[in-house]
C-alpha cells in the first residue's frame, strides 16, 4: 500500500474518532478535554494506534483511558459505518504526553528567563 494512502486513511480515522468521542460517546468517565493527537495505522489496516491527549490530573487521565478502552468496540463500529474500508482496524488507545511535556519545558524556560532578567537588573 502506498505511504500517502496510509497517511490519508490515518488522518481520516483521526478525524472520525475525534468526532465520535466528542459527539457520540456518552461515557461519563471520558473527560471533556480529550483530544486525538495522532493515529498510526499498520500497512495491512488491521490495527490503529490512537494517541490521546487528556488535560487534567492523573485520576482523570486514568478514568478517561479506561473509558476509551472499554468503548473501543463502539468506536470501531461507528468508524466502520463512517468509513468505506474493507477492514476496520482494531483500535488501540495510548496516552500521549507530548503536549504535557512541551508545557513543562516551556514553564522551565520561562523560569530561567525570569531568573536571568532578575540577575541582570
Amino acid at each position: 500500500m502506498a505511504k500517502y494512502r496510509l497517511d490519508r486513511i490515518s488522518e481520516e480515522i483521526k478525524k472520525e474518532v475525534s468526532d465520535i468521542i466528542r459527539n457520540e460517546l456518552k461515557d461519563p468517565r471520558v473527560a471533556a478535554l480529550c483530544s486525538v493527537v495522532l493515529v498510526h495505522t499498520t500497512p495491512d489496516l488491521k490495527f490503529a494506534k490512537i494517541y490521546i491527549s487528556i488535560l487534567g490530573d492523573e485520576s482523570e487521565k486514568e478514568e478517561t483511558y479506561k473509558g476509551l478502552k472499554s468503548a473501543a468496540g463502539f468506536i470501531r463500529k461507528e468508524l466502520s459505518e463512517r468509513l468505506n474500508l474493507r477492514y476496520t482496524p482494531q483500535l488501540v488507545f495510548e496516552i500521549d504526553k507530548s503536549i504535557e511535556h512541551g508545557a513543562n519545558i516551556s514553564k522551565i524556560l520561562n523560569e530561567i528567563k525570569r531568573k536571568e532578567e532578575g540577575e541582570s537588573h
